[in-house]
This record gives structure tokens, sequence and C-alpha cells, in this order.
């Protein structure tokens, strides 16, 4: 028997939000209960200003939640409407399991450890990887790495420590040379690689310091013309682009020169990032230059930006080498006068002959595509001027300057909604293949790419193509036509009146055409890694399968560098690989000359990611004695957050049972990946996720786990307190401070206080040991009794933590 609905659709509003704002007073006024389901808190917040920009009192209640189309239920009395369609987007699928989609990306996401690895401790150089083993302390059992060194000498590495461990990568591919444990080489080699660093990264620092020290314009926060452009936007922000813009706002925001990467994949949403921000200063009276490599891709970001900002009262226009030199002349004067609010161009826009009224902002697309003389001119551009710099794939130095916190970096990693990966395959030059292919293409309803860099034979291999597909309409171009020409042409492909274009790399960037979805890249050992990559995602860009192929001569008279990066971009079509790619590049071809020649010795002998850390660990202490001899007020030494700067991380060790059990996790590496991510891990709330996770896909916690879980909570607390240290064995914890008795720590509010508290309520014992055979100071350290658990050793020092809060 079919049930009767009293409902009716929810209407559009084409985003007059008057409407909406009488259509939900009318409803309330009738007794009706207004909900307005929105996908994220901003859209919630969105709405109050909305309304509140409208002087009108709208009673709804938000509701965090997705639905796919609104309604009215007239016999419940209930209104509920979606924001998507209230701002007529599209709808998309939320994927469940949050923390699948891990928050860092690291080059441990490109390497999976394998027993017989060479991997490179930190602290001790580099052996070779043994698996997990269950090792007994004190009678009882605990998991460890084990690690074996020159003379089948073993180390076994905490779980706690398998941060400080990292497979062995470096350009050259021969097998390194093992450690010896014990030997001082390894402690030679780091110091010696660490202080040559800090000499060279010293400039850099000095460099960023000074930037930081700068004024430029503060940008006003967001109004209501901000709010209306982002909420006309058809597709729903991802959360990466959602955190990019935010990123970006607030740094315009701030009175010190932006200078941000956005990073991510060919149609992940970078522009729509740029528009706003352009948008941002074009409202507040600055204009934006918008500088591109190509002139296709100026003509294509024109059109983009003009689409977006139609309604709004902004200028838009371009300039390129096909542009008049009426039309030019008149640009350039008009930009000098601020008739002009953004203007989007090649590296004309440096030349010295633009003169702008009130720049105020730059954006930077594909900055790898410039030449050194224009990133010359960039660099004196940007000293005083907030500088965004969108990629798909950054260049090694680019991407070294990210890391080393030179820059700072959002990286948009989530797909589109329907997006699916690419299909890349290797195949030599096979007219069977490549007629399949386009045939398959055509039949479809697609288009087809066919790159070609060399001039000379576009006309053979469009005549090649014609002769294996008879009903297919080809044409070909390639940089040196004439302009409009060639203007023409790609935009007859972009109408579809053309099914297969032959061209040269000049696609690369720009051209974004829906239903181009199989790409052909011919002599493809020739390119880089970051233009293979931008090439294959000309393709793909709507919800059917695309197509990559590389043709290349036999593998076997490849160069080893060039079957890498082959490698790689198979390996990597996954959506949001472009950041990885960047990563593999970066270890493949060192990271340029950013810190001098000699710096990929210093990676061939330690391995990438140890360099990496070692690099890291350098400019940390770079920034920590700049800090110290510049700031010795003592309101920053009374703050809890200080003791962060003294304590970089925790040791534990202990005898107390801390695993994933056997019978838990019984996969190897699915427990040493959990044991990898836990030892990563930095706030209690990316804890609380993988806690939650493995319940849900394992069951409930057993002892064990809840106290290895405790023990990475335990190391936050001894963070918090001072300790470097923390020793758990036979019912006895010890918490060391730190070794260095010149630490500003013991002169900071939060050591007196205590010192205070341990001494009026006796809650444990200060004691000292001497550091070693050669130190002349004792090392301090607090003794605790009766501790035969990793809970009671975290209640002891949450007591603490709280006592000094309290006091802070």
């Amino acid at each position: 028997k079919p049930i009767q609905v009293n409902h009716s659709p929810q209407p559009p509003f084409n985003n007059q939000f008057d409407l909406l704002a009488d259509d939900l007073g009318d409803f309330f006024d009738l007794g009706y209960q207004n909900y307005i389901f929105c996908n994220n808190e901003k859209q919630v917040h969105r709405f109050s200003e909305i309304f509140e920009g409208l002087q009108k009192e709208v009673r709804f209640t938000p509701i965090l939640g997705t639905l796919h189309e609104g309604f009215i239920d007239h016999d419940k009395k209930v209104v509920c409407y979606t924001d998507h369609q209230i701002f007529g987007r599209q709808h998309k699928f939320t994927p469940r399991n949050d923390f699948a989609k891990s928050e860092t990306l690291t080059l441990k996401e490109l390497t999976d450890l394998q027993v017989g690895d060479y991997v490179t401790h930190i602290d001790f150089g580099i052996g070779q990887f043994a698996g997990l083993k269950k090792i007994e302390v004190n009678g009882k059992w605990q998991e460890a790495i084990k690690l074996i060194y020159l003379n089948n000498d073993i180390l076994y590495v905490n779980i706690h420590s398998l941060h400080k461990i990292a497979k062995f990568s470096s350009k050259d591919s021969k097998p390194p040379k093992i450690t010896k444990l014990g030997s001082p080489a390894w402690k030679t080699l780091k110091n010696k690689t660490k202080q040559r660093l800090k000499e060279i990264a010293f400039d850099l620092i000095q460099l960023y310091a000074k930037r930081k020290t700068e004024k430029s314009f503060a940008f006003s926060p967001d109004n209501y013309l901000q709010i209306e452009l982002e909420s006309s936007f058809i597709y729903e922000d991802t959360p990466d682009q959602i955190k990019a813009t935010i990123d970006v706002k607030s740094d315009m925001e701030m009175d010190k020169p932006m200078d941000r990467l956005i990073c991510g994949d060919v149609g992940f949403g970078k522009t729509e990032v740029a528009i706003r921000a352009a948008f941002k200063a074009a409202i507040d009276g600055k204009q934006v230059a918008i500088l591109v490599p190509t002139t296709i891709l100026a003509f294509q970001h024109f059109r983009s930006f003009s689409a977006r900002l139609k309604e709004f009262p902004v200028r838009v226009d371009y300039l390129n080498r096909f542009r008049s030199t009426k039309d030019r002349t008149q640009i350039i004067k008009d930009l000098e006068l601020g008739k002009i609010d953004i203007i989007i161009g090649t590296h004309q826009l440096v030349n010295q002959k633009i003169k702008y009224k009130d720049l105020g902002l730059l954006i930077v697309d594909e900055e790898h595509k410039f030449g050194v003389g224009v990133k010359e001119k960039l660099k004196d551009l940007k000293s005083s001027l907030d500088t965004l710099t969108l990629t798909a794939t950054p260049i090694p130095r680019t991407l070294q300057f990210s890391l080393m916190g030179a820059r700072d970096l959002s990286v948009i990693k989530t797909p589109p909604p329907n997006r699916q990966p690419i299909e890349t395959t290797l195949i030599g030059f096979n007219e069977e293949k490549i007629r399949d292919a386009v045939f398959f293409e055509i039949q479809r309803g697609g288009q087809v790419y066919f790159v070609n860099n060399r001039i000379e034979n576009l006309p053979q291999i469009a005549g090649m193509i014609q002769r294996l597909v008879p009903e297919a309409k080809i044409a070909f171009a390639h940089g040196q036509m004439e302009g409009k020409k060639m203007e023409n042409i790609f935009l007859d492909f972009i109408d579809r009146k053309f099914d297969v274009l032959v061209s040269t790399t000049i696609i690369e960037s720009g051209l974004d055409v829906a239903t181009a979805n199989t790409i052909f890249i011919n002599d493809a050992q020739n390119f880089g890694l970051a233009d293979l990559h931008q090439m294959r995602g000309r393709v793909g860009r709507s919800n059917k399968k695309a197509y990559c192929y590389l043709i290349t001569p036999s593998l076997s008279l490849l160069t080893s560098e060039a079957k890498k990066r082959l490698k790689a971009l198979e390996d990597f079509s996954d959506l949001g690989s472009g950041f990885l790619i960047a990563m593999k590049d970066l270890e493949i071809r060192g990271a340029g000359d950013l810190l001098g020649a000699e710096q990929s010795g210093f990676i061939n002998e330690m391995g990438f990611e140890t360099y990496q850390k070692i690099l890291n660990e350098a400019v940390e202490e770079l920034n920590e004695n700049d800090t110290n001899e510049n700031d010795n007020s003592t309101d920053n030494k009374n703050e809890l957050g200080f003791i962060n700067k003294s304590t970089k991380e925790v040791q534990i060790d202990t005898d107390l049972e801390i695993l994933l059990p056997y019978n838990y996790i019984n996969n190897v590496r699915e427990r040493f990946s959990v044991y990898t991510q836990l030892s990563e891990i930095e706030t209690k709330e990316d804890l609380e996720k993988l806690k939650t996770n493995l319940i849900d896909r394992f069951g409930v916690f057993p002892f064990e786990a809840e106290e290895l879980f405790k023990s990475v909570e335990l190391k936050f607390l001894g963070k918090m307190i001072g300790f470097e240290k923390i020793i758990i064995k036979e019912n006895i914890m010890l918490g060391y401070f730190t070794s260095n008795a010149q630490s500003p720590y013991f002169q900071s509010k939060t050591f007196v206080d205590l010192l205070q508290f341990i001494n009026q309520n006796n809650y444990a014992s200060f004691k000292e040991k001497k550091s070693n055979k050669d130190s002349v100071s004792n090392q301090l350290f607090l003794r605790f009794e009766k501790i035969g658990s990793i809970q009671l050793a975290y209640n002891k020092l949450a007591t603490i933590v709280n006592s000094i809060q309290t006091t802070t």
C-alpha cells in the first residue's frame, strides 16, 4: 500500500538570499521548524554572515551533515534545506574514514620497508632492516625493530624511536657503505654535514627572517562581496581547498609579506583559491599580477577569472604576444592609471616597462617554467609583496624551501568527486596500439592529444594518425605558429571541431578540455617528471576513465634516471600524486643548487631522508640560537609552550609490555605500519583518530595496546614538563631533564612552579647524575616510586602538568 506524504521539494533561490530569508521567515510564522543542512562549519558561519548583512533576523537551526535534496514536510511542519542547493552547487558524496587520508606527506608514503632494505638510523648510521622482533626485557615481552650493522652487529630499536629510522635512498643506486656500531665515523659525518648545512642555510634563514620583519599591506577581513563570490562557486569546496583558502587569506590579513606555495594536482582547484585571493586584494583597492608561463595559459586563466568575476566590480585583462600592439599599449597605460584590477600575463608582466599604480599581490603559476632572469626579477618584486605560488609538481628547489620552513606550504590532495585515476602505460612506437586507442576514444565521444616535441615532424605524425584512423578530424599546433592561428586551433579543439590535436609541449599548462581523455607522449624519456605529470594532467578531467601512453624506445637503451622517472610516473598514477612525484623527483635529482654542489655527496653517504632530518635539525638550531639571542623577555619564558623549544622529543624506555599483540593484529606489515604512525603522531586528536580506526577494524583494544597508546600520551606530558627522556623499569620511573645546564628552561616559571609543587607535596624526589665521563655538570632527573603501569605513570605526570598550568 503506497504511503502518502504531504511534502514539497526545496524551491530554487538563485543566490537571492533576501528571498531565502523571507521564505524561512514565512515558514517560521506558520509554526514550521527551519533546518539548513551544511557540509561544514564554515558554511554555518557563512549563512549567519549573509543574514546579518541583510539585517534580517532569520530563525533556523544549522545541522552539520548533508542531504541529497532539501524538502518541506507539511504534516510534520519541518523545513529541511541544503546548502549546496541554496548556493546552486553540485552535490558531492563525502567518503567515510577520515584517518585513511593521512595528514602527513613524506617519503614514507613512497617506500615500504622490506627485510634486507638498507636503512639509516639518525644516531647510529646505515644498517639493514631485519623486520619486527619480539625481545624479552626483565621477563616481559616487547616488539622492536631489528637492524643489522657491519660484522653482523645487531641493534634493536624501540617502537617509540621509529621516526629516527629512514629507508636509505640517494641519487646513486649503488648499495651504501654499512656503518660499524661504536665507530665514531657516523657521528663525525653527521656533525660535518650539520655544520656545513648550518653555514649554507644561515643566509637562507636570514633572508626569511628579514621577510618576516618587513612590513606589507594588511588586507581587510572578508566582507559581503568575498562571501558572495565564494558562495557562487558551483562545486563544493574540498576540505583541502577550504584549508588552503583560509591559510592564504589569513596570510594576506597579516602585515608581513606572504610567501605561500599551494601544491595540488592539475584540476584539484588551485585556480579557485587564486581567484579568491585575487578578488580579496582587488576589493581592497590593490592590483593583482598573475604570472603564467605560456600564452595559452594566460588566455585560459583570463577566461576562468572573467567568468567567475563577471558579476563583481573588478576589471580583469591579459597580456601576451597574441595581443595587438595597440591593445598592449592601452593595457600598460591602464595598469599605470590603476584602471585594471587583475592582470594576467606571461613574463612581460615583470618587464621594467610595466608600471603598476598599486600592486598588492603577485600570483605565480608553475614557477619552474620560468627562466633564471625572470626568477631574479621576481625575487626583487617579492621582498615586500604578498606572493602566492601555484604548482602541481613543485621543483626540488621550491619543495626544499617549503620543507625547510622557508616558505609556507598548503597541499590540496583531495580529488574532485567522481574523478578517476589516469591509467599510465609504457609502450613502444606501435601503430596498431596508437590506432586502437585513438579509435576507442573517438568512438566514446572523446578527444586525443598526441605530444611530439619536434616541430619538423608534426605534419608526418598527423598524417600517420589520419592514415590509421581515416574518420578522425586532426589538427596540429606548435609555439612558433602565428599567434592568432594557434589560438584559433586551440579554441576549435576546445569546441570539439577536432578529434585529435598533435602538438608540442605547449599544451602542458593551461589547456582544460573535459572531453580529452587519451594522451600519447612521444619520446617520454626526454622529459622531466614534472613535465610528464603536467602533460598527463591534461586528460581525465571529467568522470570518464582516462589513458596516458608513454612512448619510449626499448628500456634497455634508457639511462637509469630516465627509467626511474618513467617508473615513478607509472607507479604514481593515483589522484593527488603530484606531491609524491615531486618528492620522488627530489630523491632522484637531489635538491638543486639550494645548498651547494656538495650536498649530493652528503645525500649519497647518508640517504635522502636522513639528510633531510639533519637539515631540519640544523635549521631548528639556527632558529633557536637566533631566538635566544634576540628574545630574552620574561613573558616568553613564562609560557608553558616555551618548554617545547627546549625539548625536541621525549624518549621512552620501559620494561612494561607495550605492544600490539599478535592475536590482535597478526599481519607483521600492518603492525609495523601502526608503530610507524604512532612514532610520528604529535597531537592527542590524531592519536584518538588512529585508535578509533583500529577499533573499527580489529575490535576492542587489549590491555597491552591500551598501554602502548597511553605511552604516546605520556610523551606529550613529558614534553610539557620539560623531560627529554622517561625510563620506567622495575616499578621506578625516572624523568630526565635536558642535559644542557645553560638551557633557559631552568630559569623558566614552569621549572620554578615544578620545584615548588614537588617540594610542597613530597610528590617525587630530585636526583642528579653525571651526564657522561667528560661532562662537568650533572643531569637532573625526577624519581617516582611504585609505577607498575603506563597508566600510573600517566596519572603522576598529568597531576604535575595540571598544577603547572593552574599556577601559570
